[in-house]
């Protein structure tokens, strides 16, 4: 629910030109494509690629609406990533410091505790982590992991492309807005993204257990096609949500039958989709869990995300020696123009601003406001 808001001089900061934020806006697409989420694409013929579901993993994702693939990635493949994670929290340490808003850096703190110790001096400290956009290298090399990219070949055909939508996640121990209420991703997008399928690798980088903000999600609640009826926004953060009793009514399922909490160790990741319910627990540990959701689409098809960015292009048989552009997709930080397309926004946000906000709260019904919600409504 959106109110009027006046007309404003427009922006003077110039955004990167794109074919996303060129587009009109979208059609309304079918109210629901339940055969795009519950029957597997054809799948190439011949040997199996490395990192390729088998055909009982496949039908278990397309059945169930995720699986969790065990053992996938090794230590050392972790390791230039969780580098990569302490120097961008030194960073902003760095920046924080220097600016007065904290009295410490911290700097004997390893990458799983340092951001705690930085947040309750500046509390929304993970927010400016989120808002970057900066993808290092050890990031790319992840999302664009040769494996991963084979199995998205199965899923979304032989043009791969990463969905605009990635997230690195440290939810840091008992943070409100780190922990995760219940959602399908499609929420957060445009209407068209109905008709697209969109897998999220969501992996961590420790051991996830049940008090360290684990993941739950409903098997089956991808079944019917169907987005449920979400409100916005949670307590104090900036996520929409949806009940229990809606689930239930639109999406089929059993709260008690259906609910699987997804345990998982170091080198696992969990696969599932953009109507796949879930929701994360607060986290009870002593450790920042660090968590990325790397999304994958088609190429051939827009990104679903209210125009905003478009994907970048991650393989393509139809040229096998692509070299994917990151700089063109980087420079397109998307908090950035998502605050620019909104006319009476701010031309830019205070460098130390931990609100978030977006096109999906004009989405859904507005039944709590906060800081967020009052930022995008101003």
């Amino acid at each position: 629910m959106s109110s009027k808001r006046a007309k404003t001089k427009a922006p003077t900061t110039k955004v990167p030109t794109t074919k996303a934020n060129q587009s009109k806006p979208p059609s309304k697409p079918k109210e629901a494509c339940p055969e795009l989420f519950t029957k597997p694409p054809p799948q190439p013929k011949g040997k199996k690629k490395p990192g390729q579901l088998t055909s009982q993993q496949l039908r278990q994702y397309y059945q169930e609406g995720f699986i969790v693939l065990t053992s996938f990635f090794k230590d050392s493949e972790f390791d230039p990533v969780l580098e990569a994670i302490d120097k961008e929290v030194d960073l902003i340490a760095e920046r924080l410091y220097k600016a007065g808003k904290i009295k410490n850096k911290y700097e004997d703190a390893d990458v799983f505790h340092r951001f705690s110790l930085i947040n309750k001096e500046f509390p929304g400290a993970p927010i400016l982590i989120h808002k970057t956009g900066r993808l290092p290298e050890a990031f790319k090399k992840l999302w664009a992991n040769d494996r991963l990219l084979n199995m998205m070949e199965q899923l979304v055909g032989p043009e791969v492309a990463g969905n605009p939508v990635w997230n690195i996640r440290p939810k840091t121990p008992m943070t409100e807005e780190a922990t995760v209420p219940w959602h399908q991703d499609n929420g957060y997008y445009d209407e068209t993204a109905q008709e697209l399928f969109i897998p999220t690798a969501w992996i961590p980088m420790l051991d996830v257990e049940e008090n360290n903000g684990c993941l739950q999600v409903l098997r089956g609640g991808h079944r019917t096609g169907v987005l449920a009826k979400h409100t916005c926004c949670a307590g104090g953060t900036f996520y929409i949500q949806t009940s229990e009793e809606e689930m239930v009514k639109s999406l089929g399922v059993d709260m008690k039958k259906d609910l699987v909490t997804c345990e998982m160790k170091k080198g696992d990741f969990i696969l599932f989709n953009n109507l796949t319910p879930h929701r994360s627990f607060e986290n009870y540990s002593d450790n920042i869990r660090w968590a990325f959701d790397f999304r994958y689409q088609t190429a051939e098809k827009s990104a679903g995300f209210h125009g905003i960015k478009d994907p970048v292009l991650l393989r393509s048989k139809k040229n096998p020696k692509h070299e994917i552009k990151w700089d063109e997709f980087t420079k397109v930080n998307r908090t950035v123009v998502t605050n620019l397309a909104k006319v009476g926004s701010p031309a830019k946000e205070e460098e130390f601003d931990t609100t978030l906000s977006g096109p999906w709260m004009d989405r859904w019904e507005l039944v709590n406001h906060n800081r967020h919600t009052v930022n995008w409504e101003k």
